[in-house]
């Protein structure tokens, strides 16, 4: 049977006029130089981290973390187009993106988004941005080139005049991009908005080595100590990529796409979860990826579909990028009329596993299981775990997470 892997994200920036003065003018020339895609994987990976060791910090017992960080650092990347001066300084030395120009990292989002845009036959991954307007602010036409050319940007206006059907319009383009994923994630919009930024990601990928529907059973989820869950567990039996850190208290495992991604799910030993992601980095994800090998193994996964959503604008804050929230922020590279400011950063994320197929390939999983069934070492999945949506390729975090409890919508 094919197994279906779906996900999607979306990272939306709303920025509304902020009380002015007169505006002040920056003017910055770079040399045009082009950067590899890999080249902010590194300084992207860091802020995921920092980024997920805070939404950790403020997520209640028991809640799952799931985010889209190429979303979000594609979306800051986009707005850092139009920010000038010191504002511009604190939103790259955020990102990690100090010892590169403007133009630099616009390159590498213009190849990277190219790249992850090349569909292979068995996956889908849709990434872009946009901005919606309000109808009668014109910001600058270079910004407007830059977030075209660069960003993959649709720009739209809307009219806030007629404010439910400018939420509609918004919430229908984001449906549209994330194929219904994503639905009704703007609730209103403030009076003074004249811009949303939004990003999307959309992913679906097929299993290389996919499950059998007919082998899902209901088994049980340890979401602690004192709560147990009912799941429907998928199970196979094939070689995976295994690796044992004794060291980090963790089992590691990598499940293929039958394209250019693949899962990373970190299984933490009982009671070492805090232990784990209180010192995980991209460091640890790197050195798993090199040290896993095949295993012939019997796998227990949960099916299960999630969602989660998130206001970042205090986070961000909290991360060092506060000029853009204020009054004073210098958005000069935006609009030379109005001083804007970024009042929210909202992000939504849904994520579905599932073993969705056909009748041939699920014989053939059932001949391996009498194979060795009895001699496999056996890897559960029945307590809070990690993961990561890696492309291989780019050597882009796509999507991570926490999934404390599956049956948790």
């Amino acid at each position: 049977m094919s197994g279906v892997f779906v996900s999607c994200a979306l990272s939306a920036l709303l920025i509304s006029v902020a009380l002015s003065d007169q505006p002040h003018h920056h003017h910055h020339h770079h040399q045009e130089s082009e950067l590899s895609f890999q080249k902010l994987s590194s300084p992207n990976a860091d802020f995921a981290f920092a980024l997920y060791k805070k939404l950790n910090a403020k997520a209640t017992a028991g809640e799952n973390i799931f985010f889209s960080p190429l979303s979000i650092s594609t979306a800051l990347s986009a707005l850092s187009t139009g920010v000038r001066g010191k504002t511009h300084s604190q939103l790259f030395s955020s990102l990690g993106y100090s010892i590169f120009n403007q133009t630099q990292v616009n390159e590498v989002y213009k190849h990277l988004l190219h790249k992850l845009g090349q569909n292979l036959k068995n996956e889908q991954l849709d990434i872009g941005n946009a901005l919606a307007l309000r109808s009668d602010f014109i910001p600058l036409e270079k910004f407007l080139r830059d977030v075209k050319h660069y960003y993959s940007g649709d720009i739209f206006s809307v009219d806030l005049t007629k404010p439910d059907a400018a939420v509609a319009e918004i919430n229908t383009y984001i449906a549209n991009k994330t194929h219904d994923k994503i639905k009704d994630m703007v609730k209103e919009l403030e009076p003074d908005m004249v811009m949303m930024l939004i990003n999307y990601v959309y992913f679906r990928g097929l299993w290389k080595n996919p499950f059998s529907r007919h082998k899902t059973n209901s088994a049980e989820f340890h979401v602690d100590k004192n709560t147990t869950v009912q799941v429907d567990m998928m199970s196979m039996h094939d070689d995976f990529k295994v690796y044992r850190d004794a060291d980090n208290h963790t089992t590691i495992i990598i499940l293929p796409y039958e394209s250019k991604t693949s899962m990373m799910i970190v299984l933490p030993d009982e009671e070492k979860m805090q232990e784990v992601e209180g010192s995980i980095n991209k460091d640890y994800v790197r050195h798993w990826c090199n040290s896993v090998s095949d295993n012939y193994v019997e796998l227990f996964l949960p099916r299960f579909s999630i969602s989660a959503e998130a206001s970042l604008a205090n986070t961000l804050k909290e991360m060092g990028i506060t000029d853009v929230f204020d009054h004073n922020g210098d958005f000069s590279g935006v609009s030379e009329e109005v001083r804007l400011k970024v009042s929210k950063v909202s992000h939504k994320a849904t994520l579905s596993v599932t073993e969705l197929g056909t009748e041939a390939a699920a014989a053939t999983t059932i001949e391996m299981v009498y194979l060795s069934a009895i001699l496999s070492p056996s890897i559960e999945i029945n307590r809070p775990f990690l993961l990561f949506i890696l492309e291989n390729c780019t050597e882009n975090l796509l999507f991570m997470g926490k999934i404390n409890n599956p049956t948790v919508m």
